[in-house]
């Protein structure tokens, strides 16, 4: 009885440390984000493409 719970206890041990490790990572990829950046409303701008092609004409 006492080996399984040994074994309980190492596997919420891990489980822990990687749900801690999981919220510094959360955070630290907050943290370094652009103010009022949306990652679900992020669209990207094709002019800045190589191969992008104006619809506008210059005159």
């Amino acid at each position: 009885m006492k080996k399984l719970l040994k074994i309980i206890g190492i596997i919420a041990a891990i489980a822990a440390a990687a749900a801690a490790v999981y919220v510094v990572i959360e955070k630290i990829k907050a943290k370094n984000a652009p103010q009022g950046y949306d990652e679900d409303n992020y669209v990207s701008c094709s002019c800045l493409d190589e191969d992008f092609i104006s619809e506008t004409v210059a005159e």
